[in-house]
């Protein structure tokens, strides 16, 4: 998580400045299914490493560079973990175990950060129905998380991949229509 702090430090204003637009999003999400579903179809033959205890630590820090690409809006954070680890010689099962890990710290920076930023905003009532919703977010990852291990240990990722990329492409043709 180093990575995405640093670069999420130096460049996060002008991500956001420049990125968050609706054409960014869409060319994210064709691009992003277009690469899991070819890192996908060559994982069988890329992959070598299925114990997290035998990640190298420039493995590991590859794999944080690559969530870095996440901070693009349209690129998921989970699926920039689980393409570069399988990109990086991990099985799929392992690659997806090792994004929930790295997940944990990551979300914990950043929304500690909001916090500290915007926190100081919040009313009582609203604290209150942050706690809730934060156990309520708890228990339902967990349950999602259990949920998709066992998918993975029987199912490719093509789906996600061919799901984002009609996503896309039908967020482009709405802003081209809305534009036009």
């Amino acid at each position: 998580m180093i990575p995405a702090l640093i670069i999420g430090g130096l460049f996060g204003s002008q991500i956001q400045e420049y990125l968050y637009n609706i054409v960014t999003v869409a060319v994210a999400l064709i691009v992003g299914g277009i690469v899991l579903i070819a890192v996908d179809s060559a994982e069988k033959s890329n992959a070598k490493i299925s114990d997290i205890g035998s990640l190298s630590y420039k493995r590991v820090a590859g794999i944080g560079l690559i969530q870095c690409l996440a901070m693009i809006p349209g690129v998921s954070r989970s699926a920039s973990t689980i393409i570069g680890g399988m990109f990086l010689g991990c099985t799929r099962p392992l690659a997806a175990e090792f994004s929930f890990f790295l997940a944990i710290p990551t979300m914990v920076a950043a929304s500690g950060y909001s916090l500290l930023k915007y926190g100081w905003h919040l009313s009582d009532t609203q604290w209150i129905a942050l706690g809730i919703g934060f156990v309520a977010a708890f228990f339902v990852a967990l349950g999602v998380i259990a949920f998709f291990m066992r998918y993975i240990q029987k199912h490719d990722f093509k789906p996600f991949g061919w799901y984002r990329i009609v996503l896309g492409c039908i967020l482009l043709a709405f802003y081209f229509w809305k534009n036009s």
